[in-house]
């Protein structure tokens, strides 16, 4: 409000001053139209002239009626710019009817550095990634606020429920027009959980749900393998897991509608929340639309979900989509070369209880592999590698061709089995796609030194064994280095 209150007042001083001595009732009654021929600035330093000249909105060279709402606008631009403490635009000179204007700004001043108290080290790191300061940026009232509000939510969602923070700041003498940024924390207590108060329950009961939450714990005498801290960010996940439970047993429209959090004593809070769990819904009629390839009792058996079954989403989906075991109707298209394949299960209509599905299928056109790549193997001969692939120029795309090959890799001992990645780059124009695999070799030579006494004399032996070496190489300049110089 203060703010608006000061943009007003500025704009009825530039009022004053482009009128000068003149009566402003002068002008009301009698309008007189202006050229502006110049704009001057004054007071900016780190900005460029022009670029604030452009952000007021006033043009040299265009129209201008005294009055006219145009000063007020430049004076609203440029207030709403956030870099200025102050803003007044006033009637430099008049020549004939060219009317010169001086722009006056003051520029807000810029932090310099900024520090922390009341919070260690790491803790100040962690919150530096969040706050994303550094220095030159310009310091307003609404990024001291910003501030303030990051840092103590932070220290909220770690279970510091009553942080406070402070910002304080002082002129930098080292810097012109620049600040040196003081955050205060006072992090407050770190509060446990006493109790967990759960209602609206009745298909899952509290202890079932208390289970469910594997992050948010009561305080036990005999919990020592897990804190019972509270920390936010952890709560808001046992409670989508909660959800997701909900919805395992068909209760999709189960939600938890309202939770407090509430001291219990000086160290300990109670935790309530209410859930509306719902319906549980269950399958009535399935349809299939846009299925050519494969009949509907076949997409139907390998769905597996019948008239009068739970409607479970999560089944669904893995019934559809990821189906650990292949058995899905996902890995039926894409195993036969349909990449560009698509379902998308519709709820087409839903009575009380009952849930009827379509599901709509796009199959596109059959893919065949243009190009298999190997990138990030460098010892490695890609004749080695692709002996032990199942993907091969000219096939038809397959998904568990892919899984088995990245299976392989894994195995065969020269590669990283985490870091392994693949990526398949369709294109749908002429419907072929490009198989790149990632690999990251590891090290896997072998070096054996062995030695012994005999015969008056020291006899050794050295082993060495390449377990990924080409003899196509060996004569192939620059295709092997020695290991042992």
């Amino acid at each position: 409000m203060y703010r608006y209150f000061k943009i007003i007042l500025v704009i009825i001083l530039a009022v004053n001053n482009i009128y000068g001595q003149e009566s402003y009732t002068n002008y009301q009654l009698s309008p007189r139209e202006y050229t502006l021929a110049g704009i001057s600035i004054d007071g900016v330093v780190h900005l460029d002239h022009e670029i604030v000249i452009q952000k007021s909105g006033l043009i040299r060279g265009e129209k201008i009626t005294i009055p006219s709402d145009k000063i007020s606008k430049a004076i609203t631009n440029l207030w709403n710019q956030g870099l200025f403490s102050q803003v007044s635009i006033s009637k430099e000179k008049t020549q004939g009817n060219n009317l010169f204007l001086r722009i006056k700004l003051k520029e807000s001043p810029r932090m310099s550095r900024y520090s922390f108290s009341g919070i260690s080290k790491s803790e100040a790191d962690q919150l530096r990634d969040d706050l994303d300061l550094y220095s030159g940026k310009i310091i307003t009232e609404s990024l001291k606020m910003n501030v303030k509000k990051i840092s103590r939510n932070y220290f909220i969602g770690k279970g510091f429920l009553k942080a406070k923070a402070s910002i304080s700041t002082r002129n930098d003498t080292l810097v012109n027009n620049s600040k040196i940024m003081k955050i205060d924390i006072e992090k407050g207590v770190r509060y446990k959980v006493n109790e967990i108060i759960i209602e609206g329950n009745s298909f899952l009961s509290s202890d079932k749900i208390k289970r469910l939450m594997k992050e948010t714990k009561e305080k036990k005498w005999y919990r020592f393998y897990k804190r019972s801290m509270f920390q936010n960010s952890l709560f808001e996940q046992d409670k989508e897991k909660i959800i997701e439970e909900y919805k395992q047993i068909a209760h999709r429209d189960a939600q938890i509608v309202s939770d407090t959090i509430f001291d219990f004593d000086e160290n300990t809070i109670n935790i309530s929340f209410r859930i509306e769990e719902g319906n549980q819904y269950f399958i009535r009629n399935i349809e299939w639309s846009g299925n050519q390839k494969y009949s509907t009792g076949l997409l139907d058996t390998i769905l597996g979900i019948k008239k009068g079954d739970l409607y479970d989403q999560a089944t669904l989906d893995t019934k559809l989509f990821m189906n650990p075991n292949g058995n899905d109707i996902s890995s039926l298209y894409m195993d036969d070369g349909y990449l560009f394949f698509q379902v998308t299960p519709v709820e087409k209509k839903i009575e009380y209880d009952s849930v009827d599905l379509e599901i709509k299928i796009y199959e596109g056109k059959q893919a065949r592999i243009k190009k298999v790549n190997v990138n990030g193997n460098t010892k490695t001969s890609d004749h080695v590698i692709l002996r032990d692939m199942y993907t091969h120029p000219g096939d038809l795309f397959s998904r568990d061709a892919i899984i088995r090959t990245q299976r392989q890799l894994a195995q065969n001992g020269y590669f990283d089995p985490e870091k392994l990645g693949v990526n398949p780059m369709p294109n749908p124009t002429d419907g072929t796609v490009d198989i790149d695999y990632e690999v990251v070799e590891r090290p896997n030579d072998q070096i054996e030194l062995s030695g012994g006494w005999g015969n008056n004399s020291l006899v050794g032996t050295l082993g060495l064994t390449f377990n990924n070496f080409s003899a196509k190489k060996l004569f192939k300049k620059g295709s092997w280095s020695r290991a042992i110089r």
